[in-house]
């Protein structure tokens, strides 16, 4: 398709998973990482995808990842914003440090990145922005409260953009995703896998490519009149 794509957290689950859907579909990809250097480089060899470290952490960071994808491709039709950290413990017991960093990465970070990307996006009166948010943004979660509340930020900001930007033939949506097969699970035992899978409706884990095909859907042209969207890959968990 030859578009050009930026995707942040694409080294690893369901980041590179869409790096591998939208370069195999001929798309010129551009993704951030952080520190998995071997992962991010196999990506580039396999698929030519052009990967550029970052601590997107940091808003300088953001800003400077963002403009650096976009002078390499030549400008930037689809911006996917999925990099994301996790947590799990009592949010009376969370440290200062450990909250701002999880709404600096989950939430400050996508509105930097959209921020630079829409600003090339409204010269040209097209593009997408994709994203991803999580089941927890919609019902929240125990034991997780910075991250529910990080991904329910990112819902309120999908709608808002959405509205902003559509003037400017932009479409922003959002997708949460349920439980899936990630490093993000990856602390999770067999029986607590087992154990959500028994309560999500489809009664298994969603894959990340079943993740990345609906993000390339929503940059499809098939796609073109749906924006402000907030779309589930959670197997019926959160109904």
């Amino acid at each position: 398709m030859n578009r050009k794509i930026i995707i942040t957290g694409g080294s690893r689950g369901i980041g590179a998973a869409m790096v591998k859907k939208f370069a195999l579909e001929g798309d010129k990809v551009a993704f951030i990482y952080k520190s998995c250097h071997e992962e991010a480089s196999k990506l580039t060899e396999e698929l030519g995808a052009m990967g550029i470290c970052a601590d997107i952490g940091s808003a300088s960071e953001c800003k400077r990842a963002a403009s650096l994808a976009i002078e390499k491709l030549g400008g930037v039709d689809v911006l996917i914003n999925n990099a994301g950290i996790a947590s799990f413990g009592l949010f009376t017991e969370t440290a200062d440090e450990d909250f701002e960093k999880m709404i600096s990465v989950n939430l400050s970070a996508p509105f930097y990145f959209s921020r630079e990307c829409a600003k090339e996006m409204i010269k040209k009166q097209s593009g997408r922005i994709i994203n991803v948010g999580s089941m927890w943004g919609i019902t929240g979660a125990s034991c997780e409260v910075p991250y529910s509340a990080a991904k329910a930020g990112i819902i309120g900001m999908t709608k808002a953009m959405a509205k902003e930007l559509g003037p400017s033939s932009i479409n922003v949506n959002c997708i949460c995703p349920g439980v899936i097969e990630t490093d993000m699970n990856a602390h999770l035992t067999e029986a607590d896998i087992k154990a959500l899978a028994d309560e999500t409706p489809l009664c298994r884990i969603g894959k990340p490519d079943e993740v990345a095909e609906l993000a390339f859907f929503l940059s499809s042209d098939e796609a073109a009149f749906i924006t402000g969207q907030i779309i589930s890959v959670d197997g019926g968990f959160a109904i």
